[in-house]
């Protein structure tokens, strides 16, 4: 298994690779559509057979029991700009090798299933051009509805329906249906590696509020209009950017990440004061407590700044991302399938959002993570070693083995 997975993955990693080692395959552009078509040609040779929904999700189904519901393994092929080539591409193989090896078990008769299997490619995980993120799973889970994805534009106005259309993964094909599901995927922490832990095994998701922030001022001449006469979009911006980051002073270390993660400034001129700044404003932690006074006191620096005259400060959208559990049971489940195989495990949380947390509130479902070196993610010096990339494909197929072969809460019957 080693071999072929390693030089599928080196394949896959050339697919939209940037200068620095990474990738950039943001959701729907041309570079991720040739990723994707070159998994369907894999899936083609290996005998899934592929499926688009409506929402661009992208699956490789492998029927066993006719009329069975599925096993959903997988994860995102879609990155940042400039992203590490491990992020969610990982999941993703990785489950499509498990796959693999899983239905050469069935076919020498070593493994009987209950239900069928799918790898699945989720559409426009990271966020990064059309938003929100989890964006394909959450159209899949019915949080998100299809018809107003689709109308979801970009900064330059292309649409989700436009992009998948161009791209190639516009499709109308039915999703099949969840008993159950899992993913795999890089920590983008350390904890493993400084504990020298082989797999991860997530018990839940820290807690995330999100806002999309405009500042209005006006649009002015920098050499012409006297200072007291500015109304600076980018000044009471910059304050908010500040403001975020000294929310993390008021609680203890760790309990609270803040960040911007994308500032728009309008017009952009050198020689204009600006009219306009979006940004977008990120506050996680682990404890709803800390988020919820960290929020109100992000509310009360954005009607200070509202307040002081210059700028007007609108939030535009904002949403809350709670913190839940993934179920025991499966936890148990994978933490005695990564037994059998010798690896070590450790139960963790995950900061980071990703699919499975949709799923794991409409199915059974688990969530896996393999070592990252120094923790670095969304970045192309991304990276982990070969030897944890294959001890979890092995960890990933002996969890979904069981998952294929025992009622894990009883099926639930799709979506």
């Amino acid at each position: 298994m080693g071999e072929p997975f390693l030089a599928d993955f080196a394949a896959l990693s050339r697919i939209g690779a940037t200068p620095g080692g990474g990738v950039d395959r943001q959701a729907g552009t041309a570079e991720h559509g040739k990723a994707r078509r070159w998994l369907v040609e894999w899936f083609g040779r290996h005998g899934l057979r592929p499926v688009v929904d409506r929402a661009g999700n992208l699956f490789g189904t492998v029927e066993w029991v006719p009329g069975r519901p599925y096993v959903l393994a997988g994860s995102h092929l879609d990155s940042q700009p400039t992203a590490g080539r491990f992020d969610g591409a990982y999941g993703v193989l990785a489950a499509a090798h498990a796959a693999v090896s899983l239905r050469r078990e069935v076919e020498a008769g070593d493994l009987v299933p209950a239900r069928n299997l799918a790898v699945v490619d989720w559409f426009n995980e990271e966020g990064a051009r059309f938003s929100p993120s989890l964006m394909g799973s959450g159209v899949y889970c019915g949080t998100l509805d299809a018809d107003a994805v689709l109308a979801v534009t970009d900064a330059r106005g292309v649409t989700v329906e436009e992009a998948l259309r161009d791209s190639g993964f516009a499709g109308t094909g039915t999703p099949p249906a969840a008993a159950a599901a899992v993913e795999i995927h890089i920590e983008q922490g350390r904890t493993l590696e400084d504990e020298g832990c082989a797999i991860g095994v997530v018990t839940g998701n820290w807690t995330a509020r999100k806002y999309a922030i405009t500042v209005h001022g006006d649009q002015s001449h920098t050499g012409a209009t006297h200072m007291a006469d500015r109304r600076d979009a980018l000044v009471g911006a910059s304050r908010l950017v500040l403001a975020a980051r000294q929310l993390t002073g008021s609680f203890e270390p760790g309990q609270l990440l803040a960040s911007v993660g994308r500032f728009t400034v309008e017009p952009n001129s050198p020689v204009v004061v600006p009219a306009r700044v979006r940004l977008d404003v990120d506050l996680r932690s682990q404890e709803p407590d800390v988020l919820e006074k960290a929020h109100q006191q992000l509310m009360a620096e954005i009607a200070a700044v509202d307040g002081d005259g210059e700028v007007r400060v609108s939030i535009d959208s904002a949403s809350v991302r709670p913190s839940t559990a993934y179920p025991l049971e499966g936890v148990e489940l994978a933490e005695a399938a990564i037994a059998v195989t010798g690896l070590s495990s450790r139960r963790m949380l995950t900061m980071a959002g990703h699919d499975s947390v949709n799923l794991k509130d409409v199915v059974p479902t688990v969530m896996l993570f393999v070592p990252s070196r120094n923790g670095i993610s969304h970045n192309e010096a991304e990276y982990t070693a070969d030897a944890d990339l294959l001890n979890g494909v092995t960890a990933l197929t002996s969890v979904t083995e069981r998952l294929l072969a025992i009622d894990l809460a009883g099926d639930l019957g799709g979506t």
